[in-house]
């Protein structure tokens, strides 16, 4: 039985684990074939790893075991030259775009030391943001030409609605680059209506991912500082998982929203609302 997506290909970066994963995995069980972008190394101003080349090869095992075909490359969303090229190579695999994914982000949890604070609001900023930039960029111009409407998705965050207090760089930045998302959100959804090509920001609370599972935010948590005690879901609800939110996204990237534009879609557990 054919699925929702059945046909159609997705490009999506951050691919290698987490919600970039979950959004490949969950779109090709729908019918999509994907376009899969990571950056497969760590990145100095960063507290936790990034994904490895070994998770973007499991991505695309995982893709393949839902019969569909993923071309899973390495590109720093950062740097758009490259992404453009990566792009340009899964598209001619595929030979079409229907959704773009730009999922890609990243955060530092640690207080700054120094003048460091000046490398990672610049990391974060051009990660999180002109990275967004870069995935949309990059594969809009296919998009537009292939004359079959489409779906961008971006993902943002609970800080991309609410701002949680913090001193670090790191925090400012990341809210920061999320909050301009969604202006970037309604000013593409603006102008590429008249294309039926839709565009939305999500805003998930905490999801399980490498993000979220490691050394640095543990450290940060068993601080137990103000900015930790603000982040509460309203739901009884420690973390989400990745796939709760690839089940919101594959209904975005769907026909049965069709006319749904414009919008921040909150995947908060009722973080926005305490």
């Amino acid at each position: 039985m054919a699925g929702s997506l059945a046909g159609r290909v997705a490009f999506i970066t951050g691919a290698a684990r987490g919600q970039g994963r979950a959004h490949a995995v969950r779109l090709a069980e729908e019918g999509a074939d994907i376009i899969g972008v990571d950056i497969c190394r760590d990145i100095a101003t960063m507290d936790y790893p990034n994904a490895s080349e070994d998770d973007l090869a499991e991505t695309v095992r995982l893709v393949e075991r839902q019969g569909r075909t993923m071309v899973g490359l390495r590109a720093d969303v950062r740097e758009y030259p490259a992404l453009k090229t990566a792009f340009d190579e899964g598209y001619s695999h595929f030979g079409r775009l229907d959704i773009i994914i730009a999922n890609a982000g990243i955060v530092r949890f640690a207080a700054e030391e120094g003048d460091e604070f000046v490398r990672i609001w610049q990391d974060i900023v051009d990660t999180n943001l002109t990275g967004v930039f870069h995935t949309v960029r990059a594969g809009l111009r296919p998009m537009i030409d292939g004359g079959r409407g489409g779906s961008i998705v971006i993902t943002s965050s609970s800080a991309g609605i609410k701002g949680t207090g913090s001193s670090n760089a790191g925090a400012q930045a990341y809210t920061a680059a999320k909050r301009g998302l969604v202006g970037y959100m309604q000013a593409l959804a603006n102008d590429l209506a008249p294309h039926m090509i839709r565009v939305n920001t999500i805003h998930p609370t905490g999801v399980v991912s490498g993000m979220t599972q490691n050394d640095a935010l543990a450290r940060k948590a068993a601080q137990a500082g103000s900015e930790i005690a603000q982040m509460r879901n309203a739901l009884p609800i420690d973390i989400l998982q990745p796939e709760d939110i690839a089940n919101a996204v594959a209904w975005l990237t769907s026909d049965a929203a069709s006319y749904v534009t414009g919008i921040q879609l909150p995947l908060d557990a009722g973080f926005c609302v305490r």
